[in-house]
């Protein structure tokens, strides 16, 4: 058993009663219970004339983006492979390492055709330049080794590309 429940003032009952009267209001207009209290009101509204919102010139839509090719993935390893290169060459100061941002607008150019391609390529390059960005300060004998096998990876990769889907 509970015990005696707080006394209420006669102000408290008297806002909950109109508090539930409020609701019970509000409900019934919203359920459409109350047709004479809208048409009422709709009869006694001056007539105006109706303002249009103004209309807004409709962009068209963006192209919807195709399916991803189904050598996507492998083009997004390649991306970071090159990333990485422009990073590990050029801290190296290879002969090469101008070549490798240009390898990656090149490839850019001939498969980001579009704006959402071209960001997943732009990332992929991105993640293998920080990656090695945020580790390497000089050249190592570990980012040089890291170059040679990157090298390597990209020239298996990319003739196994050209192998399957032609190019």
């Amino acid at each position: 058993m509970s015990g005696p429940e707080p006394k209420r003032t006669m102000a408290q009952a008297r806002r909950t009663r109109i508090g539930l009267s409020a609701v019970a209001l509000l409900l019934a207009l919203l359920v459409g219970g109350l047709p004479g209290i809208a048409s009422a009101q709709q009869r006694s509204a001056p007539s105006r004339p109706a303002q249009k919102a103004p209309e807004k010139e409709k962009e068209p839509a963006p192209p919807a983006e195709p399916p991803p090719a189904p050598y996507d993935r492998d083009l997004m390893r390649l991306s970071e492979i090159i990333g990485a290169l422009s990073f590990l060459r050029g801290l190296c100061g290879a002969a090469d390492a101008p070549e490798w941002p240009t390898r990656m607008k090149a490839l850019m150019d001939a498969e980001g055709v579009t704006p959402g391609r071209r960001d997943r390529l732009a990332g992929a390059y991105n993640r293998g330049y920080r990656g090695y960005a945020l580790t390497y300060r000089a050249c190592t004998a570990s980012a040089t080794e890291a170059a040679a096998r990157y090298v390597a990876e990209g020239e298996r990769l990319s003739h196994a590309l050209v192998g399957r889907f032609g190019g």
